[in-house]
């Protein structure tokens, strides 16, 4: 049988080998061909004959695609604009065709801005020449590239309102609707500037399967026609009083996008979460665990969350009782998690923090952590926790009650040494959860 140590340290293990299963740079290659002059991508196939090739990439995973396309296309691409973060600039060399810009996160920057002004200068050139663009898009790309919908918005409105929906409770299908409202980058009006081009858009989603118009707020994809009303969002979540007034007034006075262009607009899911809970789970099974994927503990309230996760783990270890294997319950997308406090933090470092209030922890490990390396406003991707971690908490002072009130769940991890820590990964497909449980 296993021991905790052992437990903790498969567990990581198996996070580890599933992030390096997530390259966007890989998972691109796979499914790109350029022969002569048809381009391929998946299903999406084009004759590009003798037309310039542009392409805009932003977000967490941008790096590692535009470096692809370098590969791809060698001198057939004509240049391109990349707003990422810190990780993408120094992982992956680009080309000097590239312009860069090193975007705003979690929330947008005077970077973000330009970034903006030099892809609505690029898609104007594009338009002209009637060339084929192609869109590399991924999370956290809602911040590193940012337009206001009118000048009464300033930078300041941008940060105060993204500052206020990600901390609101509210799920991502809401927090889109309202960035939309304000934007002039968001619900497919970046692609808006390019009507006559030919486009098509690679996606590494950060958000619910069938939901991924919602990556980085849909800069090149109509909205979808379900999507909530963001004045109702705005006063379910009794923002209205708290927004800027400009943001408050946009909002009002938003109006669909309706674009009309004979041109071809195409685009392709290149990963997911769903690939994320199939690579860990893979690399349970090859350890020789016992392993389910709990597809429906995923876009919860944290507190329902982390109850259905002990509940199902104990349902597995169960049915396995008395066999002496290692036990392992994956799941993936991203717990609603409302900040209650001041403190650091964020859903995967509260999840773990909240598992620890478990009875069933015995010979237990659980791993939660952002794929993209970062949870909320901490340094971390997540944390470890096992069935001695509520002991050893209490040996040293800590009350766990105390951080979940202040939302301070990186500073209980810290002291207790049991912080993930990635540094940015250059990929984001939503949260990961593993656990592992020994007779």
């Amino acid at each position: 049988m296993m021991n905790l140590l052992q437990l903790r340290m498969a567990a990581r293990e198996i996070f580890d080998e599933t992030l390096r299963a997530l390259d966007p740079l890989a998972a691109l290659r796979a499914v790109a061909r350029m022969n002569g002059s048809t381009l391929r991508l998946g299903e999406i196939s084009i004759d590009v004959g003798n037309r310039k090739i542009y392409s805009i990439a932003l977000g967490k995973a941008a790096r590692r695609m535009a470096a692809e396309i370098d590969q791809l296309l060698g001198d057939r691409f004509s240049g391109g604009i990349i707003t990422s973060n810190d990780s993408g600039f120094t992982a992956t060399r680009l080309s000097s065709r590239w312009v860069a810009f090193l975007g705003g996160h979690p929330e947008p920057d005077e970077s973000s801005l330009a970034a903006a002004r030099a892809s609505f200068q690029l898609l104007q050139r594009a338009n002209e020449e009637r060339a084929l663009v192609i869109f590399l898009v991924s999370g956290g790309g809602s911040a590193m590239i940012e337009w206001p919908v009118n000048e009464t918005i300033s930078l300041d409105d941008l940060k105060a309102t993204n500052r206020l929906l990600v901390s609101c409770g509210a799920s991502i299908s809401e927090i889109n609707s309202v960035r939309r409202a304000f934007s002039a980058v968001k619900g497919g009006k970046l692609a808006a500037r390019a009507p006559d081009c030919d486009q098509i858009t690679l996606i590494v989603s950060d958000v619910p399967e069938g939901e991924e118009r919602n990556v980085a707020s849909g800069p090149t994809l109509a909205p979808p026609r379900d999507a909530p009303d963001p004045r109702e969002v705005i006063d379910r979540y009794k923002l209205r009083t708290r927004l800027p007034t400009a943001i408050v007034q946009a909002i009002e006075n938003a109006q669909s996008l309706e674009p009309a262009t004979d041109a071809m607009r195409e685009h392709l899911v290149l990963l997911s979460n769903s690939d994320a809970m199939q690579a860990a789970a893979n690399v349970a099974r090859q350890r020789g665990f016992i392993t389910e994927t709990a597809y429906e503990v995923s876009d919860l309230p944290i507190e329902e969350g982390c109850g259905l996760l002990i509940k199902r783990l104990e349902a597995l270890r169960a049915k396995h009782h008395g066999s002496n294997d290692v036990v392992c319950l994956i799941s993936g997308g991203e717990f609603a998690c409302p900040v209650q406090g001041s403190g650091i933090g964020g859903r995967n470092l509260e999840t773990t923090l909240r598992l620890t209030r478990s009875r069933n922890m015995s010979n237990t490990v659980a791993l939660c952590a952002g794929t993209d390396g970062i949870d909320g406003n901490s340094p971390a991707a997540g944390a470890i926790v096992d069935g001695t971690t509520i002991d050893r908490a209490a040996a040293v002072g800590l009350d766990v009650e105390n951080f979940l009130r202040r939302s301070d769940s990186y500073s209980f991890f810290v002291a207790l040494g049991d912080v993930i820590a990635t540094g940015p990964t250059g990929t984001n497909v939503r949260d990961i959860r593993i656990l592992l449980a020994a007779d």
